[in-house]
């Protein structure tokens, strides 16, 4: 069993920390630099906050990116959300398919108690750096 979150969102999260510090925008590059990863893999986790408005995005010459969020409006489960999707709380952790419909895996009550206690957790957690994720 792994908790822990994808590399999309970590890099994400980190991404919108260094925009939430830094004066004005942010060039693709240094970006990239600041969070560890290429240019391409920045522009394609930054893609959905862009959608979604969480970040601002000018291209061009003199453009990058900014923040337009405040991060401690934002959960860590919408971040989850936005970059990967929540896991689907209808799948079996012991066998392939469904698990509750018609019968339950012996699994299934504690498994769906904990991921409500981790969704729970990570909806009550907000991005901005007066907290630790």
């Amino acid at each position: 069993m792994r908790l822990e979150m994808s590399r999309r969102t970590g890099l994400a999260l980190r991404a919108l920390r260094h925009l939430d510090g830094a004066e004005g925008r942010v060039g693709r590059q240094a970006l990239a630099e600041a969070a560890h990863t290429t240019p391409d893999f920045v522009a394609r986790v930054i893609a959905p906050l862009v959608k979604a408005g969480w970040v601002r995005s000018d291209p061009g010459r003199g453009g990058g990116y900014e923040i337009a969020v405040d991060l401690d409006t934002v959960s860590t489960l919408d971040l989850i959300g936005l970059v990967d999707s929540i896991p689907d709380a209808t799948t079996c952790v012991l066998r392939a398919g469904p698990c509750g419909i018609d019968e339950s895996c012996e699994l299934h009550d504690a498994w769906t108690a904990a991921r409500s206690a981790l969704l729970g957790e990570l909806d009550r957690t907000p991005l901005g750096t007066g907290r630790t994720i």
